[in-house]
């Protein structure tokens, strides 16, 4: 512990030492001075370029592109087409910061291809020796640059990131070799020179120290737990909370290292209670998950937001989906364990699916209590007074959904295997089953009201009121199973607060519509076209199809155009013209021959 206290007290004195140099700086500042925002420019990096995804291949080409165009831009090229020629930069160098640029980022791309490695080493693990070997180089990159920062013409303020990022790398080596001293010592010296850097600056400059800082945290404190500290757990725990529901690297880092300090636990585990029986876990997966449940259940319990109980809850059950499926191949695989289900001697169930039962069981309880949380917030907003009405809020029929999913959860958990005999448990789940009944009946009836069924509404009241009853009288003898349930009283209150005032708008509505004289009401269905001369009251006027005409129009017969006959025609008596029309002539054969060569014309 003295060996631990003495270097975080010697690396802030030499932090301190170089705090005054960089304040002198600043009072003797020349042009020739050479300044480099590390950490700037690695996080503006890499959130244009992948890593705001996790995509550290696309990183990765990012930084060979941007090598290659300051190698082109300085002319410092590594040979030509036919030969390589390395060369490393050098103090003598130091003209221009782009060449701290060009170290920086081939650290980077060593850095982001070992991360890149990391995510494919879990199906591969034979890419951890790949791994190790891109870490190594990108620390060794960081060394160069830390020792290219030495030389006067670099200013203090860099040395200090250059320090403070080799520090950063080195720990990520000694973090995957699980030389667990080592890396808690590199990963203090760089929180403890970011730390400084960001009381030295505005607030908005050191903003990026701070994050810097909370991302390297979950690793010192995994690392004292490996070493000793058995309260790095809890304080991992609390980094998962205050993480949020962003997500992201941080929320990822720390699943990760809960996960395998929850691993490390799990060796002493090997058997679990539930009703009464004690089943034996040889399952690892089954291990690791039963040993966090408590651990994820009041992470849920001290949740500040909705949001946070949200994503907490899906963690829960994506968990428990894959230990159940790991349990649920491993019955597969156990061909006796499959043939006999149940053995004939005891007429219990095997271990194996009584623990799978169990892990069921667990996962039904959390949908139920998830859609419970989010029931009650609905609830809570469906009281509030919408200030837009023109946003759509929470209604009724939003809630029965909820309860339709906690019935069809209850009604599963009634038929696990192991527990048909369980009077006890099948006791507790119909109670639970006719609470929830109750409170789907309620928002049924609210639905109702809302379209004005006054009498289909009140009935369902009536029906939540003898859930509600029943619930009482069954809970006598369960006095157990109601702590975890909603309070049926305070339903009941409610219940008979909304019958008066359903009651009161029924009557109001039958009384205006009362006041409308008889003599107003529409009794045909004729156009507005054809009853102007009387008012009439017409509510399909007032609605997407109004009556006002006809249409098509009817067909109306018009008069015809007249026909006009000549009669007088029979009785006109024209004048002879005998006297104008030629006589034939009988010429015979000769006359014939003439009339055809046109002689006798």
């Amino acid at each position: 512990m003295c060996r631990n206290g003495c270097s975080k007290m010697a690396v802030e004195k030499h932090v301190e030492t170089k705090f005054v140099g960089m304040d002198e700086n600043k009072e003797n500042s020349t042009d020739e001075g050479l300044g480099l925002e590390i950490l700037q420019i690695i996080k503006d990096s890499q959130q244009q370029h992948g890593l705001r995804h996790g995509d550290y291949q696309r990183y990765r080409g990012y930084c060979s592109r941007r090598l290659r165009r300051l190698r082109k831009t300085l002319g410092f090229k590594m040979g030509n087409r036919h030969k390589f020629t390395g060369k490393k930069v050098t103090v003598e160098m130091l003209s221009d910061n782009r060449y701290l640029l060009l170290v920086l980022m081939e650290a980077e791309r060593a850095w982001s291809y070992a991360m890149q490695l990391k995510q494919e080493a879990n199906t591969e693990p034979r890419k951890r020796f790949h791994l190790l070997s891109r870490l190594r180089k990108a620390a060794k990159h960081g060394e160069h640059l830390e020792r290219l920062c030495e030389s006067p013409r670099v200013d203090a303020k860099t040395k200090l990131e250059a320090q403070a990022y080799t520090s950063y790398l080195t720990g990520m080596v000694q973090f995957e070799l699980q030389q667990w001293k080592a890396a808690m010592e590199a990963f203090n010296k760089c929180k403890t020179i970011y730390e400084k850097l960001a009381s030295a600056f505005t607030e908005e400059q050191a903003v990026l120290y701070h994050q810097r800082v909370e991302e390297i945290s979950p690793n010192i404190r995994y690392c004292a737990y490996n070493i000793g500290d058995q309260n790095a757990i809890n304080d991992l725990m609390q980094m998962r909370l205050s993480a949020g529901g962003g997500g992201g690297m941080m929320a990822e880092k720390l699943e990760t290292l809960i996960t395998q300090t929850r691993a490390k636990q799990a060796a002493t585990m090997s058997e679990v209670e539930w009703r009464g029986r004690t089943v034996p876990v040889k399952i690892d997966k089954a291990r690791i998950f039963l040993l966090g449940l408590g651990d994820n259940e009041a992470a849920i319990a001290q949740a500040d937001n909705e949001e946070t109980k949200e994503r907490l809850y899906e963690t829960l059950l994506a968990e428990c989906r894959d230990t159940i499926q790991a349990v649920r191949e491993e019955i597969k695989a156990d061909s006796k364990q499959r043939e006999r289900a149940v053995d004939s001697d005891s007429g219990k169930v095997s271990n194996l699916q009584y623990l799978h039962s169990y892990l069921t069981y667990i996962k039904l309880c959390t949908v139920v209590k998830r859609n419970e949380s989010m029931a009650h917030a609905l609830h809570a907003k469906l009281k509030e007074p919408q200030p837009d009405e023109s946003k759509r809020g929470p209604r009724p029929q939003d809630l029965i959904r909820l309860y339709d999913i906690i019935l069809q959860s209850l009604a599963e958990l009634s038929a696990l295997q192991g527990l048909e005999e369980d009077h006890t448990f099948q006791k507790e789940i119909s109670l639970k089953t006719l609470v929830y009944k109750a409170y789907r009946c309620f928002f049924i009836a609210q639905s109702y009201v809302l379209v004005k069924k006054w009498s289909e509404a009140l009935v369902l009241y009536e029906r939540v009121l003898k859930y509600a009853r029943e619930v009482q009288s069954k809970a006598k003898n369960l006095n157990n199973s109601l702590k975890d349930l909603p309070d049926v009283q305070e339903l009941i209150s409610e219940v008979n607060a909304e019958k008066y005032s359903l009651q009161a708008a029924a009557i109001l509505d039958t009384g205006d519509a009362a006041e409308v004289p008889q003599q107003l009401l529409v009794k045909d269905n004729k156009p507005l076209c054809e009853r102007l001369e009387a008012f009439h009251l017409d509510s399909t006027l007032l609605g997407k199809q109004p009556n006002l005409v006809q249409f098509p129009p009817d067909f109306q017969p018009i008069p015809c155009k007249p026909l006009f006959f000549d009669l007088a025609l029979n009785h006109v008596a024209f004048p002879p013209l005998d006297d104008k029309v030629e006589q034939k002539g009988k010429g015979g054969l000769t006359g014939y021959i003439k009339g055809i060569f046109g002689f006798g014309s």
